[in-house]
């Protein structure tokens, strides 16, 4: 019943090629979890030669943030934390945002049980689905299809061991124990979120660099990584009918598995932080009423007008060379 002639009438020698669709769930995945763990390369899904652009996931936005704190005004460089930001936002409607340090330290638990039980058994089947797929070429006996997995899932280790290397904590500035922070970013769309909570957190998730350039060797691995994706695209029409039935299915059931995952969770791991949606969103008919809300609570206005969220009030010199710019002279 296994045999490779079992099927008839369907041609699924390209089934490979899905492996090439341009897809950025695998860098979706990296940017909420901070990196990658070793068990991802057995999530076997189309984008795998896209890993490396998850530096890219920000869609190159850079929104402007103030501590309200301190009346600071800067930019929030951090791709990850920008991606995170833009999901969660809604326009118009202010997100309170809490950041606490992660509670476990065990490697699996940082990078595969995140963002809630669902969204953790989500990710934690499709390595389970590539494990049975790779049992069912060992039945069928195919073994250029098993080679496909394989070659699959080196190309995936170099991704991640590159990843891995990229997203190593560099500089984050002066230590400022025990101070709490409060800040304002606003995303574009007028999509604003408050990020709370203590101030060594906070500059572990906003500043800094999150994934450095990659090295010369770096880059000829990830080359090499990402040809051995498109070899498997000329390799995996030498596979049996069966076989290439189950590399397909692998495909598209782990990438599914792995979009659901990514978005149910409402949750965002940075070097060893969490950040959490609290509370729900308050309408604001206008952003004035927002900063002027905020310039109550914070006592303080400089941030808002670093922000341009407020017009600056007049001096007194200007007001009157003003007055007399409007005086009609009498002939």
């Amino acid at each position: 019943m296994f045999r490779s002639t079992s099927i008839s009438g369907i041609s699924l020698d390209a089934a490979g090629l899905v492996a090439l669709a341009d897809l950025n769930t695998i860098a979706q995945r990296t940017a909420i979890v901070g990196s990658a763990s070793l068990l991802d390369c057995l999530v076997l899904a189309p984008g795998i030669d896209r890993h490396q652009a998850a530096s890219e996931i920000n869609l190159g936005e850079q929104p402007a943030t103030a501590a309200l704190t301190t009346g600071y005004v800067f930019r929030v460089e951090n791709q990850a934390t920008v991606r995170f930001l833009q999901r969660i936002g809604e326009t118009g409607k202010p997100i309170t945002v809490k950041v606490s340090r992660e509670s476990s330290k065990g490697i699996f638990s940082r990078y595969c049980l995140k963002g809630g039980i669902l969204t953790s058994i989500l990710f934690l089947v499709s390595p389970f689905i590539t494990l049975v797929a790779i049992a069912l070429m060992a039945v069928f006996q195919d073994w250029r299809g098993l080679g496909v997995i394989m070659v699959l899932i080196v190309a995936r280790l170099i991704n991640v061991i590159v990843i891995r290397r990229r997203s190593q904590p560099g500089w984050r500035g002066k230590l400022e124990p025990g101070e709490y922070g409060n800040l304002l970013v606003l995303v574009s769309q007028d999509r604003w979120i408050r990020i709370k909570g203590l101030v060594d957190d906070l500059k572990m998730v906003t500043s800094g660099q999150w994934l450095r350039n990659t090295t010369s060797r770096e880059g000829f691995a990830v080359a090499f990584a990402t040809l051995l994706v498109y070899a498997t695209a000329a390799l995996a029409g030498n596979a049996s009918k069966n076989g290439s039935i189950t590399i397909l299915f692998l495909l598209l059931v782990s990438i599914s598995l792995l979009g659901l995952s990514n978005e149910v969770t409402r949750s965002f791991h940075m070097h060893g932080c969490v950040l959490k949606v609290r509370g729900p969103a308050v309408v604001y008919v206008r952003r004035l009423e927002l900063a002027e809300e905020l310039i109550k609570s914070s006592k303080r206005k400089d941030w808002a007008l670093g922000l341009g969220m407020i017009r600056p009030e007049p001096s007194s010199k200007e007001g009157s060379v003003k007055d007399e710019a409007h005086v009609i002279p009498v002939l």
